[in-house]
């Protein structure tokens, strides 16, 4: 189950990231970022309502609290690097994040396996030649990648605090429709500053035209997002938290194959054994 649900989690922040990043080449960053967790509001909250999820409020919320002050500047530096940067290097970057749930796991006893051991390694180095991570060259290169370290790390800090927050499915429900209004509270604040500052909060001559024909698609990279935070949460709690955070961290080779069938970006040769290292890394833990 736990191999399950962590790769169920790929997909989606795979997904997720890759909406985000080509909406953040129409629309602010901060923009995208409130929009899509208003949109995840609403659906938890229904779900919320609906399950009667509210009677498991207790103290383990304050993760979620904490998870939802952390996300909005890890996704907005994340997001406005996949608009500086091709997507199939940026992505892989942020992946290195994996370093804070598993550091986290390993704090509270957990001992992989040598097999398991030797595919996380081995699956780390293929999350990040995936994207042929390139550390020289243009200034905006060098901001992509400064934007995705610090984005890598906010994403790793959520991971270990989500699977914090919530013991039962319906428990999870609440965590992380608090985690999602807090995530909006903070970037509602950030963006009603960011225009008091004369920073528009749409592009210049498009008005709410583009916002209302970009929904659809600022609500599927919200909801994917949401979705990914539960499975991962779920992945967590049923097995160890080493190699759940490992398998889901295997995002970026599911962005970057997005980017190579839609926008036709090209798959490098160290890309490709890159992916190779990071499907073999997923056998090992799998086995392990």
């Amino acid at each position: 189950m736990t191999a399950l649900f962590a790769l169920a989690t790929a997909v989606l922040w795979g997904l997720a990231d890759f909406g985000g990043g080509l909406l953040t080449r129409r629309l602010p960053a901060l923009t995208v970022v409130v929009v899509s967790q208003i949109a995840a509001v609403l659906v938890l909250g229904s779900v919320v309502i609906a399950t009667g999820a509210w009677h498991e409020a207790g103290p383990q919320l304050w993760f979620a609290v904490a998870a939802g002050l952390v996300g909005p500047a890890a996704m907005l530096s994340f997001y406005k690097a996949l608009a500086l940067g091709p997507m199939g290097v940026v992505s892989p970057l942020g992946s290195v994040g994996v370093v804070v749930p598993v550091g986290v796991g390993l704090l509270l006893g957990e001992r992989p396996g040598a097999g398991q051991f030797a595919g996380i390694a081995v699956a780390v180095v293929g999350i990040v030649l995936a994207g042929g991570p390139e550390l020289r060259g243009a200034p905006v290169q060098r901001q992509a990648v400064i934007l995705t370290l610090i984005a890598a790390f906010g994403f790793g800090a959520v991971m270990a605090l989500i699977s914090e927050a919530s013991t039962t499915v319906t428990g999870l429900f609440l965590a992380l429709l608090v985690q999602r209004v807090t995530n909006v509270a903070v970037g509602g604040a950030a963006l009603w500053a960011q225009t008091r500052r004369g920073v528009p909060a749409l592009p210049e001559g498009s008005g709410p035209r583009i916002l209302w024909g970009l929904l659809p698609a600022l609500a599927f990279v919200g909801l994917a997002d949401v979705a990914a935070n539960g499975t991962y949460s779920i992945a967590a709690q049923n097995g160890p938290v080493t190699v759940a955070a490992v398998l889901s961290s295997l995002y970026p080779v599911i962005t970057a194959l997005a980017a190579f069938a839609v926008l036709k970006e090209r798959l490098r040769g160290v890309q490709a054994a890159g992916a190779g290292l990071a499907l073999a890394g997923t056998v090992l833990l799998a086995a392990g």
